[in-house]
């Protein structure tokens, strides 16, 4: 049975921001390398971060897993979508249909906000993620570079779903 608990609390975002660890350092550090991983965790991912999201109106959830927390998801409400901003699962959970069930969760939201679409940005050589997102009806849309600071660059692809 897969939970989804909202992330309120500092002791939520200190677990969170030990799955981001984990997660990124076994599955970006291949695609970008460890020092943009490591940059990219302290600005995106720590529990300051997270609560700077919250503030700016970014919602988290821990995927909880047979009593485990197993992932995490971040979603936003932007005009006519919801931008899905994160969503990880750790690699000895992955084919559990926990990702397949977190989209799902992630489409009734946007359905509750009536939101026609979720959006979300995904590096453009992270092939198994954009496989996934293809198979779960997610649309290719146009490519994007974003300068994250001290050199770095998010060199992604933008995918929306309509709901």
């Amino acid at each position: 049975m897969l939970e989804f608990i909202r992330a309120t609390s500092h002791k939520h975002f200190l677990y969170i921001e030990k799955l981001a660890y984990t997660i990124w350092q076994e599955h970006y550090v291949p695609i970008i390398g460890k020092p943009q991983v490591d940059y990219m965790l302290k600005k995106f991912q720590s529990v300051k971060a997270i609560k700077n999201q919250i503030a700016d109106g970014y919602e988290y959830f821990l995927l909880e897993y047979r009593q485990q927390y197993v992932g995490y998801i971040s979603v936003k409400q932007e005009k006519n979508t919801l931008f899905l901003s994160k969503i990880y699962v750790l690699s000895t959970h992955r084919g559990k249909k926990i990702g397949k069930k977190a989209i799902a969760f992630i489409e009734a939201k946007a359905k509750e906000h009536q939101l026609s679409s979720i959006r979300l940005t995904v590096n453009k050589n992270n092939t198994k993620s954009i496989e996934a997102y293809l198979k779960l009806g997610f649309k290719q849309k146009r490519p994007l570079i974003m300068d994250i600071g001290q050199g770095y660059v998010m060199d992604d692809f933008e995918m929306v779903k309509n709901v």
